[in-house]
């Protein structure tokens, strides 16, 4: 499945950058520590979904980690906010079109493993569609999906979280469409399942990418409790807050990582 044509600015068609990363809630400090050479509002693009979350910036940055060039799409939509699983994917297609090969998706979730605390980080071996859709209907596109989430990607940032001593959980992502969160009930049926955590977002844009060719990594902030598993209950403003205290350790292992691929 190839991508549709876009009007993509010279100072990111140029950039020569191989390497995105898409940030989740909590995660924007990761931009504070690179060099930014260029921005581009999703605004900006003709045919953009815009961002309308609270925590989601809404742009593309051009920049540099330590001297290499990467992009970071600073921000999402998602299925809940109205727009279909295709144009939830549409910044993928952007980034494909600006010669992205690789990219590291980021997310805010809910663990359902008891031995993954909430606080730390998963890294996405596979995942669960719960979404009701995909972002490439509309066609035969009839994509293996066996080997979505990249094992050599995956052995890299197993390899590099071991170096900084940051523990890194992996497991299996489902993606409910939200926006409400899930009932006890639901949750018991994604743990028979197989899940390990549950969010709202990254499974459409992950499905894109491994169908335009591009390696994928993926990686879940586990900011609580999925419903059931303790007596407090869930609201955005404490699942951001908590996305804010985790994010050091993943900035530290992008940082730490990232300039080592190609």
């Amino acid at each position: 499945m190839s991508a549709e044509p876009m009007e993509i600015p010279h100072a990111f068609r140029d950039f020569g950058a191989r390497i995105a990363v898409v940030l989740g809630s909590g995660l924007a400090s990761f931009a504070d520590g690179v060099e930014i050479e260029a921005e581009l509002e999703y605004a900006d693009i003709a045919g953009h979904p815009i961002v309308g979350v609270p925590g989601h910036a809404g742009r593309y940055l051009a920049a540099r980690l330590g001297g290499q060039p990467i992009v970071i799409a600073d921000g999402r939509v998602h299925l809940y906010e109205g727009y279909s699983a295709r144009e939830a994917a549409h910044p993928v297609r952007v980034l494909h079109a600006m010669g992205i090969h690789m990219i590291v998706l980021t997310n805010a979730a809910g663990t359902l493993n008891t031995n993954f605390q909430p606080g730390g980080w998963m890294m996405i071996s596979d995942h669960i569609n719960l979404l009701g859709e995909s972002p490439l209907r509309g066609g035969p596109h009839f994509h293996d999906m066996g080997g979505i989430y990249s094992k050599e990607l995956r052995a890299h940032f197993r390899a590099q979280a071991g170096e900084l001593g940051i523990t890194l959980h992996e497991g299996v992502y489902a993606a409910m469409p939200g926006p409400q969160y899930e009932t006890p009930a639901e949750i018991r049926m994604l743990q028979i399942l197989g899940a390990d955590a549950v969010g709202m977002s990254t499974v459409p844009e992950a499905i894109q990418a491994h169908a335009l060719g591009m390696r994928v990594a993926a990686f879940s902030c586990l900011t609580n409790w999925a419903a059931g598993l303790s007596p407090e209950s869930l609201n955005h403003g404490e699942v951001q807050s908590a996305g804010l205290r985790a994010a050091g350790d993943m900035v530290k292992l992008l940082r730490h990582s990232l300039p080592k691929l190609s």
